[in-house]
């Protein structure tokens, strides 16, 4: 797995663990071995900014996940969104993406990218008919979407997406941070790119900053020639702990699943619950779509309590299990009011045009016992109501 000369003596090859290749450059033995690299006879990753043996083994295992020819793993979820973007869209060009997406991503497509004469329309995530619209209007690069979004957990149907955007020659990428290779291979499903934020389900322990793109070699290539000019690499520390989180990812995910399942069945039966957003449940409007592609719907519930933002922060502030902080996938349960957490700086008209409600809560599973989770969100709920 790590190759004698890239990484120092052969007796790391008998390590159980991946060794953690610490450095920023890789020498030559002579020039004759240099001028071999520069014409690929040679392997050697020159410097750090273009790979390093650990962080390649994360790209190795993440692929083989996803089933991919190749995998790009960067410093960040959002360096890999935004690297994709900035090498996948010319300039002038065009893409498409849907309304539920996560904030940076959506900040990125509104502020930045008109810079360099890049345009977006943006549609409902089960818009079909607006995508095909949008592509037969002017030639489009990319289609980009979560799936299952952020914070609603909408789904869309890639193949379908995957048939109209062929059509038109657009690349299908792919954001699978909340359901992870373990309950849907967007690849299979047709999309042409997939994408992680591996800060969360991949890594898993909530302390590691990654990111990760897979898919068609050819676009993954295009992906990293700009990813070496911008430079968002990967700490090889990072990449050993984010091969460790991986170890457990089925195990973790598959608990998050069974868990998050029951606990967004009962919140749709309790009396202070107004609305549960969660793609196993019969309710949600892309139910029959996370059916047929998901192998199971993720460890991420949302939901509306029946109150205003303040009474939705008593609720949280009464929870005793989870942490409050804005991310999810981890080990330990986080909770979150995405009004307060990501959305503070903008009204509540900017807030309700692009859907985030006061009285929402992203409750993010850990892999705590979903009885004593349930039994805290229930004495959260009469606790908060009892402050009143």
């Amino acid at each position: 797995m790590v190759a004698s000369g890239l990484a120092g003596p052969e007796c790391l090859v008998d390590s159980l663990t991946t060794p953690i290749v610490q450095t920023a450059t890789y020498t030559f033995k002579n020039t004759e071995e240099l001028i071999a690299y520069q014409e690929g006879r040679f392997g050697s990753y020159e410097y750090g900014r273009y790979g390093n043996p650990t962080a390649r083994a994360c790209e190795e295992k993440i692929r083989a996940l996803e089933r991919a020819e190749d995998c790009l793993v960067s410093s960040s979820g959002m360096n890999a969104a935004t690297t994709m973007l900035l090498a996948l869209v010319p300039a002038g060009g065009h893409l498409v993406t849907t309304t539920d997406c996560y904030r940076r991503t959506r900040q990125f497509i509104a502020t930045v990218l008109p810079k360099m004469g890049i345009s977006a329309t943006v549609i409902d995530p089960s818009d079909l008919a607006g995508l095909e619209r949008a592509l037969a209007s002017r030639p489009t690069a990319l289609f980009f979407s979560e799936s299952p979004t952020n914070p609603y957990l909408r789904c869309i149907d890639i193949p379908k997406v995957k048939a109209l955007c062929a059509a038109h020659g657009a690349v299908v990428a792919v954001d699978s941070t909340f359901a992870t290779p373990i309950n849907q291979r967007a690849l299979e499903l047709g999309a042409d790119l997939v994408l992680h934020s591996a800060t969360k389900y991949l890594s898993g322990h909530n302390d590691v900053l990654a990111g990760a793109l897979a898919g068609r070699a050819d676009l993954v290539a295009a992906v990293r020639a700009m990813h070496n000019v911008l430079g968002g690499v990967i700490d090889p520390h990072a990449a050993y702990l984010l091969l460790r989180g991986m170890k457990t990812l089925d195990l973790r995910v598959s608990r998050a699943n069974a868990s998050a399942l029951l606990l967004a069945r009962r919140l749709q039966e309790h009396p202070k619950i107004a609305r549960v957003h969660y793609p196993g449940l019969e309710s949600h409007p892309d139910h029959a779509i996370a059916a047929r592609q998901m192998d199971g719907f993720g460890g991420v519930v949302s939901f509306e309590l029946a109150g205003d933002l303040w009474a939705t922060a008593r609720f949280i502030d009464a929870c005793r299990l989870p942490y409050i902080a804005p991310s999810l996938g981890g080990v330990e349960s986080l909770i979150e009011q995405p009004t307060i957490v990501s959305y503070w700086d903008q009204g509540p008209e900017e807030r309700a045009c692009i859907g985030i409600r006061d009285s929402l809560v992203r409750f993010s599973v850990g892999v705590e016992a979903a009885e004593d989770i349930w039994a805290d969100l229930n004495q959260a709920l009469e606790a908060a109501d009892a402050r009143q």
